[in-house]
C-alpha cells in the first residue's frame, strides 16, 4: 500500500496529457490509484486494455478508464490511448514507490579507502565496497550487497538487496540489478588431461573408452563483465566473467529472473531474455533479440538480430538475423509448421491403412 503522506491525485486532464490520449470526461473526478475494472472505485483509474477488461467496465465502480483507441463508454469517461500498454507504463511510474534508501552512507556499510563515491550516492546497511572501486552520482546499491576489486558503476544505478559484483567489472549508467544478481562469478570452464566422454562423442558418436581415471582441470576466469547503459537485469540471474576476454550485455537489454549466461558471450543492443533461459559459454546474440522462457542453448553459437526464439526451444546451432525458432532440437518455425502437418497426414495414412488392414491379412 502507498503511504497515505504521499499519496498524490490526478485529474483526468491531467492523465491525458501525459499519456497523449483523447478524453471523453462525463464529470470530474480524482484518480488516486490504477487497478483492473472489476476491483476499480470511483478513485481508481480502471485500466481495459483488452477485450475481456472492456466487456468488465460495464460492473465498474470507476467513474474513468484507460481504454484502446475507438473504445468508447456512456457509463463513465475514458481516455482513449494508441497504445494502451505503453500509456499504462507512463501512468505506473507516477504511482510507482522506488524502494527506501537515504542519501550517505551507512554505518555497518564497509568501504575500502581507495574507492570513489560520486555525489548523492546511497550506500545499505552491511554493504562491501572493495578497493579501486568507483562509484556514479545518484547511484543506490541497497543492504547486503558486495562489490568486489576495480569494479566500475556508473551514474543512477540502482542494486536491490543482496547483488554480487566480482572483480573488474564495468557497469554503466542507468542500470538496475534485482535482488541477488550475481555478475562477474567465474565461468564455468575445465578441462581434462585425455578426450573426454563429450569429446569422445561429437568426434565418434559414442563413448567407448575408459575414463575412470580421467581429472578434470579448473580454467581461472581473468576476464569480467561489462554491462552497458540502461540494462535491467532479473533477480538470481547469473552472468559469468569470460575466461581471456569480457562477457558483454548490450545497452537496453532485459534479463528476467533465473537465467544463466555463460563466460564469454556478447549478447546485444535491446534484447529482452525471459526467466529460466540458460546460455552457455561463448555464444553472441543480436541486437534486439527475443528468447522467451526455458530456452536453452549449446555454446559457441550464434543468434542473428531481430531473432525470436520460442518458449522451451533447444538450440543446437547457429541461425542467421531475423529467424523464428522453435523446437528441441530448434529449426525455423516455417520448417516447424510443415514438420507438424506432415505428421498429421502421417497419422491419417497410418488410420487409412488400419482400416483395410485386414484386406491385406486375407490376400
Amino acid at each position: 500500500m502507498r503511504d497515505i503522506d504521499t499519496m498524490r491525485e490526478y485529474s483526468l486532464e491531467e492523465i491525458s496529457q501525459i499519456v497523449g490520449g483523447i478524453l471523453t470526461k462525463l464529470e470530474d473526478v480524482k484518480i488516486s490509484r490504477l487497478g483492473p475494472p472489476l476491483l476499480a472505485d470511483e478513485n481508481t483509474l480502471a485500466l481495459a486494455l483488452n477485450e475481456d477488461e472492456i466487456e468488465n467496465l460495464s460492473k465498474t465502480k470507476a467513474k474513468a478508464a484507460l481504454v484502446p483507441i475507438g473504445v468508447t463508454s456512456e457509463l463513465i469517461s475514458t481516455i482513449e490511448a494508441e497504445r494502451p500498454r505503453l500509456a499504462m507504463m507512463k501512468l505506473l511510474h507516477l504511482f510507482y514507490m522506488p524502494p527506501e534508501s537515504t542519501v550517505g552512507i551507512h554505518p555497518s556499510a564497509t568501504i575500502h579507502p581507495t574507492a570513489k563515491l560520486g555525489e548523492n550516492v546511497s550506500i545499505g546497511p552491511n554493504v562491501v565496497i572493495s578497493r579501486n572501486v568507483s562509484v556514479g552520482k545518484n547511484t543506490k546499491i541497497l543492504a547486503n550487497t558486495y562489490i568486489g576489486r576495480s569494479v566500475q558503476i556508473g551514474e543512477n544505478c540502482l542494486f536491490h538487496p543482496g547483488c554480487n559484483i566480482g572483480d573488474n567489472a564495468i557497469i554503466g549508467n542507468r542500470v538496475i540489478l534485482q535482488h541477488g544478481v550475481s555478475i562477474a562469478a567465474d565461468g564455468f570452464s575445465f578441462v581434462t588431461e585425455n578426450p573426454n566422454n563429450v569429446e569422445n562423442a561429437r568426434q565418434e558418436g559414442s563413448v567407448k573408452q575408459d575414463n575412470s581415471d580421467q581429472k578434470i582441470y579448473k580454467i581461472p576466469s581473468v576476464g569480467s563483465v561489462v554491462i552497458e547503459d540502461d540494462v535491467e537485469i532479473g533477480a538470481n540471474t547469473c552472468i559469468d566473467k569470460g575466461t581471456i576476454e569480457n562477457t558483454v550485455i548490450g545497452e537496453q537489454t532485459k534479463i528476467d529472473n533465473l537465467v544463466q549466461i555463460g563466460h564469454n558471450c556478447k549478447i546485444g543492443k535491446g534484447c529482452m531474455i525471459v526467466s529460466q533461459v540458460g546460455i552457455a559459454g561463448s555464444c553472441k546474440i543480436g541486437d534486439r533479440t527475443v528468447i522467451a522462457g526455458q530456452v536453452g542453448m549449446a555454446d559457441h553459437i550464434e543468434i542473428g538480430s531481430d531473432s525470436i526464439i520460442m518458449a522451451k526451444a533447444g538450440i543446437t546451432r547457429s541461425f542467421p538475423e531475423k529467424s523464428i525458432l522453435i523446437g528441441a532440437p530448434a529449426m525455423p518455425r516455417k520448417d516447424f509448421i510443415k514438420q507438424m502437418k506432415n505428421m498429421k497426414k502421417a497419422e491419417e495414412l497410418v488410420n487409412k491403412f488400419k482400416e483395410y488392414e485386414h484386406l491385406l491379412k486375407d490376400l
